[in-house]
């Protein structure tokens, strides 16, 4: 199924083909609000497949239980819950910010994954009241000279855990989805091995979309592409992550409790334009590939859909 976040009430709906299915108006068992959808777990789930089948071959109607797609506002499918991001887990794009951040030139990809992986994982955490959803606006901030696009890959956690296997993932993935990491890349000052990741946390730091998908693929099999006015910059796999998800979610899991509705995103791969972009001597950086105001960048899997957002001009 394709979990969908819709109109002005942000109700739950199932996305099939052209049509939006209402499924808490198609049947009572099955929560309106997104958050306690996940929640509901197994049960709530079948009720919903069942309601797809029913109205699978159902035209819209005034009960207002199908809609067609192009009357409806898609919003972020997001539960309102924790963000956490993975950095630096593709190796080409590692890379390329190594090039840029240590002059590090030389160094091959299956290199660059085995120095990550002897590292260790790192990565942030978002903190937003909102999530642009497909369709929506990212103010461009007002203090950034160069901001970047970062086409990712998320999932949803299905059910509360701690101290988690990574062999167990499986058991705690509710659905994925397709999540943009924008980030601010004129550098936070001085590096601390804490900090408030300003370059992470602004009003409309993250979108997400167009739909969740729950039981048709694999976290760890989904293709990505990103395109900046239609030009493709990025295009790749989860497959190539460093640390997959399963790992991931370990790692995060020691003695911190996951519940219903967090997210993680996997991270970025190679073509954003911080690790395509050199620096000059003097530190610079050309802003050629970096994103302007009026840019529209969409994000985009043949197994989940497409999330496109445009850049406007801060308040």
């Amino acid at each position: 199924m394709k979990i969908v976040v819709f109109g002005p009430q942000r109700r739950v709906g199932a996305l099939l083909d052209d049509h939006v299915i209402d499924l808490n108006r198609g049947s009572s068992q099955v929560p309106a609000r997104l958050l306690d959808f996940i929640e509901a777990g197994a049960p709530a789930l079948a009720e919903a497949k069942r309601m797809v089948e029913h109205f699978s071959h159902t035209a819209p109607s005034g009960d207002g239980v199908v809609q067609a797609l192009n009357a409806v506002q898609l919003h972020a499918p997001w539960p309102e819950r924790r963000i956490a991001c993975v950095g630096g887990n593709y190796a080409e794009h590692l890379r390329g910010m190594w090039a840029n951040r240590l002059g590090k030139t030389d160094i091959t990809v299956e290199e660059v994954a085995v120095q990550a992986k002897k590292a260790g994982q790192w990565g942030f955490w978002k903190v937003p009241a909102e999530v642009a959803g497909p369709g929506g606006e990212i103010p461009f901030p007002k203090r950034v000279t160069y901001f970047d696009y970062e086409g990712e890959v998320a999932i949803v956690i299905g059910k509360r855990g701690k101290n988690i296997r990574a062999s167990e993932v499986n058991d705690y993935v509710w659905g994925v989805t397709l999540f943009h990491d924008w980030s601010i890349r004129d550098g936070g000052g001085t590096d601390r091995a804490v900090s408030y990741n300003l370059q992470k946390n602004f009003d409309g730091a993250a979108s997400m979309g167009p739909c969740i998908v729950v039981g048709e693929t694999g976290q760890q099999d989904v293709d990505v592409e990103t395109r900046v006015n239609g030009v493709v910059r990025q295009s790749y796999s989860t497959k190539e992550m460093i640390w997959d998800f399963g790992e991931v979610l370990e790692y995060l899991s020691q003695d911190f409790t996951f519940v219903p509705g967090d997210v993680i995103a996997g991270g970025t791969s190679a073509g954003t334009a911080a690790d395509k972009s050199r620096r000059s001597p003097d530190g610079k950086r050309p802003l050629d590939l970096f994103l302007k105001i009026g840019d529209t960048v969409e994000v985009s899997s043949s197994k989940i859909g497409a999330l496109s957002n445009k850049i406007v001009a801060s308040d």
